[in-house]
């Protein structure tokens, strides 16, 4: 594989596969991104640090719009969200999923149309519920009984809104148990086989300020295989078969979800995006002719699947440790910026940068800085025999999951482009922590 970089052709060798498009290395241990050496930023902006590669994020968006020509795509913004990448989805022409009125506010402050705006959540506050008809939210996906009449209250007899009902098809799909939510025993959304869906939706078409627009499901995270979405769609259309029978009610969207896995380490499997968008535009032709209805538009969400690949973290090796047969490699970040190890039982391929070292590889494990045995970043993964305090270690990863464990504060997002770096979220500093402290 080559990449052009600062008009040179230079070499990019398989272990940087599940890196951006622009990755490269000029020299041995010299790693940039976006033309802009990862020691560079480090030095600049200091460790732990989040590095976004713009232009990946822009392509990662143009190849959905042209994957899904006909469908409207949004942003899950749960996936990162900041200024900067509201402005990018907004340029890039997709829409936004949030599900908070924190991510909410921060979208239409930053310019963002409201009108493409869904808003989900399987617990709506009443801030949430106001802030979306305040502000004028596209839609809202109804995800339990008792927000139907809520919602109708809040909107009042002369108001309108758009609303979609969550429906749980009963698929178990995706990459860990905690993250699969198509099937019945989680918190999400309202089941097809036990009626309450079915229920639901009645209930919505008795509130006449209520507009349902749709369907919507969302089957898990980091799903590799095509098949549990042409499941869902069949399960879905049958459903909207039986409504037009019940109620003569024709549905103009579909809303698929997201949860399109990615690779975080070579060789491991991601969704086929072209392979996803042909079966099941085609599955749900069939299905709905089959039902004797015209197929909806389809709305799909991507988070993870744009700003994932886009996404760096770098660290600073504190500590290096052997203990028995194991050697630990210590750095300054951990859980609090990265959870999901913890969580979920992910696994990354971490990677020296800036520095060359002819070492063998030694079997390693990255761990972080907090008091937990659980910090685990990465177990028996290879890095150089001879790493140690001070060096630097890239991850792919963002900043999506932070925490305010241990009071470490949260890292910085630096973005990258044509060879320039530039801060989108600052450091949260000790004063930031110690600000919201007010009392004694």
């Amino acid at each position: 594989m080559t990449t052009v970089h600062d008009s040179a052709v230079t070499t990019v060798d398989a272990d940087l596969s599940v890196w951006p498009a622009s990755a490269a290395e000029p020299r041995p241990g010299a790693l940039a991104v976006g033309g802009v050496p990862l020691a560079e930023i480090a030095d600049r902006f200091g460790t732990p640090v989040y590095v976004l590669d713009e232009a990946e994020v822009r392509t990662r968006c143009r190849t959905y719009r042209d994957a899904f020509p006909d469908a409207e795509i949004l942003y899950a913004a749960k996936a990162f969200l900041c200024r900067a990448m509201i402005h990018w989805i907004d340029e890039e022409g997709l829409g936004l999923d949030v599900c908070s009125a924190g991510e909410l506010e921060l979208a239409v402050t930053t310019g963002f149309p409201a009108e493409r705006i869904v808003l989900h959540g399987n617990a709506k506050s009443p801030r949430d519920l106001e802030s979306a008809l305040r502000l004028g939210v596209g839609r809202i996906v109804i995800d339990s009984p008792s927000e139907i009449a809520r919602l109708a209250a809040a909107v009042g007899p002369r108001g309108h809104q758009k609303v979609m009902v969550r429906v749980v098809p009963g698929i178990s799909a995706g990459g860990h148990e905690k993250i699969r939510t198509g099937t019945e025993d989680q918190k999400f959304g309202l089941s097809i086989s036990d009626g309450y869906a079915q229920h639901a939706i009645t209930r919505i078409l008795d509130q006449p300020q209520l507009e349902l627009t749709g369907l919507h499901c969302h089957l898990g995270s980091q799903i590799t295989s095509v098949k549990p979405y042409l499941t869902a769609v069949r399960r879905i259309a049958g459903l909207m078969a039986s409504l037009h029978g019940q109620h003569d009610l024709v549905l103009p969207e579909l809303d698929l979800g997201g949860g399109h896995g990615i690779a975080y380490r070579p060789g491991e499997q991601a969704l086929d995006l072209t392979t996803l968008a042909r079966k099941v535009r085609t599955e749900l032709t069939g299905a709905c002719t089959a039902g004797g209805l015209p197929a909806p538009r389809l709305i799909i969400e991507p988070g993870r699947a744009i700003a994932g690949p886009a996404g760096i973290a770098l660290y600073r090796v504190l500590a290096v440790k052997r203990t028995g047969e194991r050697t630990y490699v210590a750095v300054d970040g951990g859980m609090s910026d990265n959870p999901r190890p913890a969580l979920y039982g992910v696994r990354y391929a971490p990677r020296l940068v800036g520095r060359h070292t002819t070492a063998e590889p030694a079997l390693v494990t990255v761990v972080g800085r907090h008091c937990e045995a659980g910090d685990v970043l990465a177990a028996d993964v290879e890095l150089p025999a001879d790493i140690r305090p001070g060096d630097l270690l890239a991850v792919p990863y963002h900043l999506s999951m932070a925490s305010g464990y241990n009071l470490v504060g949260r890292p910085p997002v630096a973005a990258v482009r044509d060879g320039r770096a530039r801060l989108l979220v600052r450091r949260e500093s000790l004063d930031d922590i110690r600000s919201r402290d007010v009392g004694l």
